[in-house]
């Protein structure tokens, strides 16, 4: 028997006044964004509505964030657009039902994650990837938006380069009233991030309030912006493009026979899928921990995928598309004083009321404003500290940042972030190809054993103490046998050779027999192979091959101990 979710069996009437202003900011904030982002991902603007209501609930009864806000956000839309253009033209019923079918496959891929304890999957994309994708998708995003702000309508491109000669060539076409409106719009935004919050704190409104007010600059951007469209019929007068009729009430639930694809269509939006939900599983889950530890709370990661696979799921049946948590809307969550999921429950009763009775306020919304609105939302995703970072600590993760932000611009959304994967699987096999191996000796009056390239240490002409420091298998038993070979020739008199495994974890069969081909090797020419420092997942391993036997007596506990052991006469 399923039973209430834990933060609702133990709520505390005290957290009510904070939930319930959470909910109505991020309620506030969140119609301008599910307009914007339904639209960005080439569907009707109702349907960035319909997913901000029933997802909310479903995340809540089983998510574990206490104040992750669920919805539509512009990486999983434009991931969203960038599968389903392809397929059938944007905004069609054909691409209505795609979108559907697209977020039941996302949830059930992250049901199916959740079930099986698969969290760990976050981790198949690394930090610089992920911030190379978003950085790459934020650009391509706002390029695409530009259109918007200034009226034109260039010819439809697949990257960004051939977006902005497009952009060039319809430049003398630009609608004035629609690019007064919409760079006026943008304007006012940037100033209201960049100094909004500080002109209320300085008029003597708290910090905390002024904070919060700031970042509702787009909804009141809206609300003036459709005034102003309204009286001036600027859209008949003028061509400034708006929203136009947003059709009122609750989403009809589709039939399960709309939300199952056929087996070619299957097989087509498998990929999409999976993508959309790693990237929107890495996305929440690095939210929801980052506000987490801000409380000393805990999140369970594969709890997050059942949440947010429900939160998918529901999203399908309620006429909406892929969800997952944003950064923005959580982060306004968070400091309105959200306690627990019921602000978001709140939200989407408040939604749900907007979408019965206010979606009339929506007909002379300009388009330019919703495109202002996202541009600004994905710039704050831009992020060159991580590459600045990387670039200084490790210049592989840099290039795989780059190499992913550029594959994203130039060669579209999917091939982006499978470029960054591989480039980063790449980048783990390349180092552990070309492990670090150290000649080791005693540190004077000790029983440690340091690097002799680093230290001042003891060493015996006839022992050579080696210490391996990676994992041993099939892509770097060869480099490490030649290696090894290579140090015994430059150290002719030895006549023991001392591996220390305790940097290595793991052994595969093709290292076994790497070391077991040396082993008789170097007892033809009367060289001793011995181990120390073995651990015991390594010791299991090697005990089963014949190796074992032959290098009885040779496994010492430590090279202290190895060094002591008598030579062989």
């Amino acid at each position: 028997m399923i039973g209430l979710p834990s933060w609702l069996s133990a709520y505390r009437r005290e957290w009510l006044p904070g939930d319930l202003t959470a909910g109505l900011i991020v309620t506030v904030m969140l119609i301008p964004q599910s307009l914007a982002y339904a639209m960005l991902a080439g569907l009707p603007p109702q349907m960035g509505l319909y997913a901000s209501i029933l997802p909310i609930i479903a995340y809540a009864a089983f998510g574990t964030s206490m104040t992750l806000a669920v919805g539509p956000v512009a990486v999983i839309s434009l991931m969203t657009a960038s599968a389903l253009q392809p397929l059938a033209p944007a905004g069609s019923d054909l691409y209505i039902v795609l979108s559907m079918q697209l977020a039941l496959l996302s949830g059930l891929m992250l049901l199916a994650f959740g079930v099986l304890r698969l969290g760990f999957v976050a981790h198949l994309l690394s930090h610089p990837v992920i911030s190379g994708f978003i950085t790459g998708s934020a650009i391509l995003i706002a390029v695409g938006q530009i259109r918007h702000l200034l009226g034109v309508k260039p010819e439809a491109t697949d990257n960004v380069a051939s977006a902005l000669v497009a952009l060039g060539a319809v430049i003398g076409a630009i609608r004035p009233a629609t690019a007064a409106i919409g760079l006026g719009s943008l304007l006012f935004l940037w100033l209201a991030r960049r100094s909004l919050a500080g002109l209320l704190v300085r008029i003597g409104v708290s910090t905390r309030l002024a904070d919060l007010l700031a970042k509702l600059a787009p909804m009141l951007a809206v609300i003036l912006s459709t005034v102003v469209v309204a009286l001036f019929d600027l859209d008949r007068h003028h061509g400034v493009a708006v929203v136009g009729a947003v059709p009122g009430g609750l989403p009809a639930f589709p039939s399960l026979e709309q939300l199952l694809p056929d087996w070619a269509m299957l097989q087509v939006l498998m990929v999409p899928a999976l993508l959309i939900s790693l990237v929107g599983f890495v996305e929440s889950v690095s939210v929801a921990q980052s506000l987490a530890l801000k409380r000393g709370e805990r999140i369970a990661p594969d709890r997050e995928l059942i949440g947010l696979g429900a939160a998918n799921v529901a999203s399908a049946f309620s006429g909406g598309y892929p969800v997952t948590g944003g950064f923005a809307r959580s982060v306004v969550d968070f400091a309105a004083g959200a306690r627990t999921p019921a602000a978001g429950v709140i939200a989407a009763v408040l939604m749900a009321f907007v979408l019965l009775f206010m979606t009339d306020l929506f007909r002379a919304l300009p388009q330019a404003v919703l495109a202002a609105t996202i541009i600004m939302a994905v710039t704050s995703l831009i992020d060159f500290d991580t590459l600045r970072s990387a670039w200084r600590y490790d210049r592989a993760d840099a290039v795989a940042l780059v190499a992913t932000a550029l594959g994203v611009l130039f060669a579209g959304v999917e091939a982006g972030i499978l470029t960054g994967v591989l480039l980063s699987l790449a980048v783990v096999v390349w180092r552990s190809s070309r492990p670090h191996i150290a000649v080791v000796g005693r540190m004077p009056g000790t029983e440690h054993f340091r690097n002799l390239l680093r230290h001042a240490v003891e060493t015996q002409p006839d022992v050579l103490l080696v210490r391996i420091d990676e994992n041993l298998f099939f892509a770097n038993s060869a480099v490490v046998e030649d290696r090894l070979e290579a140090l015994l020739a430059s150290q002719s008199g030895a006549r023991r050779l001392v591996l220390s495994l305790a940097g290595v974890n793991q052994i595969d069969s093709t290292a076994v027999g790497m070391l077991d081909d040396l082993e008789a090797s170097l007892d033809r020419r009367g060289v001793r192979l011995e181990f120390a420092e073995v651990k015991g997942p390594v010791m299991d391993r090697l005990s089963r091959a014949p190796l074992a036997d032959r290098l009885s007596g040779r496994i010492h506990l430590s090279l202290h101990d190895a060094v002591a052991a008598a030579s062989p006469t």
